[in-house]
């Protein structure tokens, strides 16, 4: 990338930084867990924990898009459990009930980023943790996405979306900007696709 586009960058990611934490201590709004015995066929009881969010198990979409110039939409967010306290990856979001991941796809891509893909194609899917969710999540490729629009984000929601060559985001895994292992699995899994 250019020195413009690396400033563009770090401006965004200086902007959506966490600069103070104020705890609260209240019920569970989003994330919930519940947990039950699981008798296994060996004879074995076993204990486990499930983490439920908002409601739901958490199943996700994950969208590498690439727009009709071929660049690629990241998506910059607050992440603020993580060290950096924001995150770079690609745009994402919760599978609605009775929707499915192609439907999720689009409609995450134009909310986040105001972005349209003429066509989405799966990628991969996986569990995002096994050991404490049912959460199941896919990856999508969406191309030729063209602005039709302005984001459509929900309360409490800022994201910042960056466009870069494909081969720039291989440098921002290396350089360790994109650190999220669903971004680098639909981005490995994309650039395997594209050399076909």
């Amino acid at each position: 990338m250019d020195a413009r586009e690396w400033k563009e960058l770090e401006g965004y990611v200086e902007e959506l930084q966490t600069i103070l934490v104020e705890p609260v201590l209240t019920p569970s709004r989003f994330l919930s867990t519940t947990g039950a015995y699981y008798h296994l066929n060996n004879g074995k009881v076993i204990y486990r924990e499930e983490l439920l969010k908002d409601g739901g198990d958490g199943s996700a979409v994950i969208i590498l898009p690439i727009t009709e110039d071929n660049q690629c939409i990241l998506a910059i967010e607050p992440r603020v459990h993580t060290k950096k306290t924001v995150g770079i990856g690609f745009p994402a979001g919760y599978i609605n009930l009775c929707e499915n991941y192609l439907d999720a796809a689009g409609r995450e891509l134009f909310e986040e980023t105001g972005y349209q893909a003429d066509h989405l194609q799966y990628l991969t899917e996986f569990y995002q943790d096994e050991g404490c969710s049912a959460a199941y999540n896919y990856g999508v490729l969406a191309t030729n996405c063209k602005k039709i629009g302005s984001q459509k984000l929900d309360d409490g929601e800022f994201i910042r979306y960056f466009l870069c060559d494909f081969e720039d985001v291989e440098e921002l895994i290396d350089k360790k900007y994109i650190l999220g292992a669903n971004s680098q699995l639909v981005y490995e899994r994309a650039k395997r696709l594209l050399k076909k």
